[in-house]
């Protein structure tokens, strides 16, 4: 079995050429000497002599550290399962971005200028607006598998992405927790500096409205603050049915925290950033009865998520999350893409993608459409007993 796991805290160029140096060649055609990434058959008897290269940006350090570690094991355990298997290897090399958009402008410089096949991630949405751009103008094959921000894909024809919209689970929940809870009146709070954080408050505005439900009031906080104290007092003022919130896993989980302190006993409704196991460990009993819509059903019974989660916990000990799960899946995606033109080529990669329908993976059946957006399955989900279970 070959393949390469590099991590790097990525400082400077120069750092990176020197840290990034795995994939060798370069060009737009990816790694490796002219047409020796172009394989014989197709699918399962897809075999490529050549090695490929792949390149993947993930927040390990920084403020959102904590999804950036999740993905790295599920590529991790994506990468050794790929491996295994006959026809094709791959390399990986995984660069720190530091939930830092111009580390990740300097990652994705590098594997754009280092022969990389295509590109996985970066974890956060701001973050993937700056650096994509690199990507697209390289003609260099990117695949987000946790920016749900509107607008990512829309960069150019080399940007995809795994992970579902906002605008695809929000309205879901919104919805669900309505029904379950007879909404009438709601505060919203959200980050007004993060594009992710605020991409989702637009979808909750909006699928509030149409369910109609009355916003009291919406308080706005910095994607930093940690203090919710005065803004949850105000919001417990108003005696909504719920709080709903878009806000990363930093920040709710103080503010869930604060909330409970407070006396503030409505139920919570949080966006993507609450996808996180952290909640239930940092906040304890204080997250219990939290609503958040999520891409991913853990207690799937599919063959490819139930075998999926057992050779996770086999091999790390723990349960995965959301975020895992979609970079195990961005990586298998990747794959098919490869596989389909036998082609581990930047241009075929993208061609491949493109051809990705009813893809089995652990998230459901996966297809991107013409968007370059992925469709499948959400699910909207309550912490109960201290985990994740679907709201029925």
């Amino acid at each position: 079995m070959r393949y390469l796991l590099r991590t790097a805290v990525v400082l400077s160029a120069s750092a990176l050429v020197l840290a990034g140096c795995a994939a060798d060649g370069g060009g737009d055609s990816g790694g490796g000497e002219a047409g020796a990434l172009k394989g014989s058959g197709s699918g399962a008897d897809c075999v490529i002599d050549a090695t490929v290269p792949l390149g993947a940006a993930l927040s390990l350090t920084g403020g959102a550290a904590s999804y950036g570690e999740s993905q790295q094991k599920g590529l991790e355990l994506a990468l050794e399962e790929l491996n295994a298997q006959e026809g094709v290897s791959y390399d990986l090399t995984i660069e720190d971005d530091g939930t830092d958009p111009r580390q990740a402008i300097t990652v994705f410089e590098g594997f754009a200028a280092n022969g990389t096949s295509a590109v996985i991630g970066p974890t956060l949405s701001n973050t993937a607006f700056q650096a994509q751009p690199v990507a697209q103008e390289a003609g260099l094959p990117v695949l987000a598998i946790s920016n749900t921000a509107d607008g990512i894909t829309a960069q150019g024809d080399f940007i995809f992405r795994d992970s579902l919209t906002e605008g695809q689970v929000i309205p879901q929940t919104i919805s669900a927790a309505t029904e379950k809870l007879g909404l009438e009146k709601v505060v919203v709070m959200y980050s007004n500096d993060d594009a992710f954080t605020e991409s989702g408050y637009d979808v909750m505005a909006s699928s509030l409205e149409d369910e109609g439900v009355e916003v009291l009031d919406t308080l706005t906080f910095s994607v930093s603050d940690t203090d919710f104290r005065s803004l949850l007092t105000a919001a417990k003022e108003l005696k909504p049915d719920a709080i709903v919130v878009s806000a990363l896993i930093e920040a709710a989980i103080p503010l869930v925290t604060q909330a409970r302190e407070l006396g503030i006993d409505q139920p919570i409704i949080g966006g993507n950033g609450f996808n996180n196991p952290q909640l239930m460990a940092d906040s304890g009993d204080a997250a219990e009865g939290v609503i958040v819509g999520a891409a991913w059903n853990s207690a799937s019974d599919s063959p490819e998520n139930t075998e999926y989660m057992a050779a996770f916990e086999e091999q790390f000990g723990s349960a995965p999350d959301q975020f895992a799960t979609q970079a195990y899946t961005g990586l298998k995606v990747i794959d098919h893409a490869v596989r389909a033109n036998c082609s581990g080529e930047r241009t075929d990669i993208q061609d491949g993608l493109t051809q990705v329908k009813d893809l089995a993976t652990p998230l459901g059946s996966l297809t991107i459409n013409g968007d370059r957006d992925a469709e499948h399955p959400a699910v909207v989900q309550i912490v109960k007993d201290g985990s994740f279970a679907v709201l029925d």
